[in-house]
């Protein structure tokens, strides 16, 4: 493993996050090289002299593959790889190697075969020497291209043919959406950083059995399950795949139509692994993300999670000025605040709510029995012409079916909404 620090430069990669990625992809890590440098080497990234020290390593240990935590050019991972005699990987490479374990459906592994290849596309290897244009006579006409012609060309139709099958599963995740926006159920969508605790608060809240675990990425594909909020009706909630710093702008738009369930949610909940060492600079990069793909404008949030970790801290809720809830403190792991998050979605999805006094004259006997029977009357009085007056609440939908259904329009009722 390879880390070079550059001085000055602000938003550097972590060591410690470097290290949780190549744990996450199954590697053994023999020996961690780091260093310190203006600027990268426009050759070897590393200077000279460290690219001697770590092709010495590579020879000592028998090392098969060395892994750097930055962003290699091609020329360079190709003059590393003849210097070392052994496989190069960047960052960028690292973690699409992880997203290719983790893709278990259909969808989430062409996002990543995608990405893969547009990420090879500018590395492909001049190779198979031997049949370029090959020369004229029987037996001997060759293609007329070289094989590295070749393999772009081909490279290039697997590419499109794997875009033409993404557009078709957008526009079924389109087409989903559109019916739960007709039926007006409201989509709430878990977003954060890696390893945040993101699919341990879903299992928790669905009672799903998503797979979750303490590595980088341990979600890939998106789940959608539903859940009952108290006074708001069926919500659905949605677990997507974990953001990290410096996210490779590739794979942002491989798993566009993924994303896309955060940028159509009517609410993110942010989650945040609240005892982290580097807890706001993960919260900063979450957003430049959620910014990169137009979701940063969506109501949110913020879910402070693993607070079991955190000693004798109790659950709470945090406000703003106006007394609108901001941040709730939880534990996913032992059930901690779940309660707390719970009320503040029914707080934030809850403006669905019709609720206050109507008035009903005696011929609308009706659309009373409804509200009865929906459980949406809170109080109820009456005058001495036999009219009622009726507290209610219930979510809007089920207020315009039963209005529907007993034959009378809103402009028939007299609403007064509650101060």
């Amino acid at each position: 493993m390879v880390h070079i620090d550059f001085p000055g430069k602000g938003d550097q990669e972590s060591l410690d996050e470097f290290e949780m990625l190549v744990d996450s992809a199954g590697a053994e890590c023999c020996s961690i090289v780091v260093g310190t440098r203006q600027q990268p080497d426009a050759r070897f990234f590393v200077g000279s002299g460290k690219a001697d020290e770590i092709g010495d390593i590579v020879e000592a240990e028998r090392i098969d593959l060395v892994i750097f935590n930055h962003s290699l050019s091609p020329s360079q991972e190709r003059n590393l790889e003849t210097k070392f005699n052994c496989r190069v990987l960047d960052r960028t490479g690292l973690i699409l190697d992880i997203f290719s374990q983790r893709a278990r459906s259909f969808e989430g592994k062409l996002q990543v075969e995608l990405a893969q290849l547009e990420h090879l596309s500018t590395r492909l290897v001049r190779g198979w020497t031997h049949l370029e244009r090959q020369k004229g006579g029987i037996g001997l006409r060759g293609p007329g291209e070289t094989q590295l012609e070749t393999d772009r060309r081909l490279l290039r139709a697997r590419i499109k043919a794997i875009h033409k099958r993404l557009n078709k599963v957008r526009k079924q995740r389109d087409q989903g959406r559109k019916a739960r926006r007709k039926a007006e159920v409201p989509t709430v969508s878990l977003v954060g950083y890696t390893n945040a605790g993101k699919s341990t608060l879903f299992n928790r809240m669905t009672t799903a059995d998503v797979y979750a675990a303490d590595q980088l990425f341990a979600t890939l594909d998106p789940t959608l399950r539903r859940i009952d909020v108290s006074d708001v009706g069926p919500v659905v909630m949605a677990d997507t795949v974990g953001f990290i710093r410096h996210l490779p702008h590739k794979l942002v738009e491989s798993f566009r139509a993924t994303l896309e369930e955060s940028k159509e949610a009517d609410l993110l909940l942010h989650v945040v692994d609240a005892c982290s060492d580097e807890r706001d600079d993960n919260m900063y990069h979450v957003q430049a993300v959620l910014k990169e793909i137009e979701a940063d404008k969506i109501p949110a949030l913020i879910v402070y999670n693993k607070i079991d970790l955190m000693g004798d801290f109790k659950p709470r809720i945090d406000y703003d000025d106006q007394g609108e809830p901001q941040a709730v403190w939880l534990s996913a792991q032992t059930g901690e605040g779940i309660a707390l998050l719970l009320s503040v979605l029914q707080q934030r999805l809850g403006k669905r709510l019709v609720e206050g006094s109507i008035f009903l004259t005696t011929r609308m006997g009706q659309l009373r029995a409804l509200l009865h029977q929906q459980g949406a009357v809170q109080q109820e009085g009456c005058d001495e012409q036999g009219n009622f007056l009726l507290s209610i609440r219930l979510p809007k939908k089920e207020f315009e079916q039963v209005l529907k259904k007993a034959g009378v329009t809103s402009d028939e009722i007299l609403l007064k909404p509650v101060e």
